[in-house]
């Protein structure tokens, strides 16, 4: 269950994209789908939750979002192209105007890139083309409050990019 900061965040995001009238959809990794069950938590949700995934490996990206957008060769989850990557592609297959990645190592180990736990990449598109992209890096190797701390940062990254 998302944290009430989680769901207070995500009661701004909301109201925000149904006051614009515009939709998002979520590809998420690390967070193990708390953006989205935060965006879920608000009453109203479904005038504008496209629809989301969670995305836990690369291979997973490329059945899930196939045809949206290619990953191109050589490209690694838990980077930040990656994660501009996933809120691209999910916003287009989903028909979404606002689209948000997140990919990162949650921990107790970091992952197999040499990432260590604690360690996120979150990004938004949106209208136009609009990219934000920002690395988390929380030094802990506490799973549970790396999730929560990473759909945070999606959260307000999103929000931050509705102004």
């Amino acid at each position: 269950m998302p944290s009430p900061e989680l769901t207070a965040v995500a009661a701004t995001v909301g109201a925000r994209l149904a006051e614009r009238g515009e939709s998002v959809a979520v590809a998420e990794s690390s967070a193990g789908g708390l953006i989205s069950a935060a965006l879920l938590s608000v009453g109203g949700a479904s005038a504008y939750y496209r629809g989301g995934m969670v995305i836990y490996t690369l291979d997973g990206a490329r059945a899930m979002l196939a045809g949206a957008t290619d990953v191109e060769p050589g490209r690694r989850s838990a980077s930040e192209p990656f994660a501009r990557y996933l809120a691209a592609a999910v916003a287009g297959k989903l028909g979404a105007d606002w689209g948000v990645g997140e990919t990162g190592a949650t921990g107790p180990s970091g992952n197999p890139y040499g990432d260590p736990a604690g360690h996120a990449w979150v990004a938004v598109t949106g209208p136009g083309g609009l990219v934000r992209a920002e690395h988390q890096l929380t030094g802990s190797a506490d799973r549970t409050a790396n999730m929560q701390a990473f759909a945070l940062a999606a959260l307000r990254q999103l929000a931050a990019a509705l102004g």
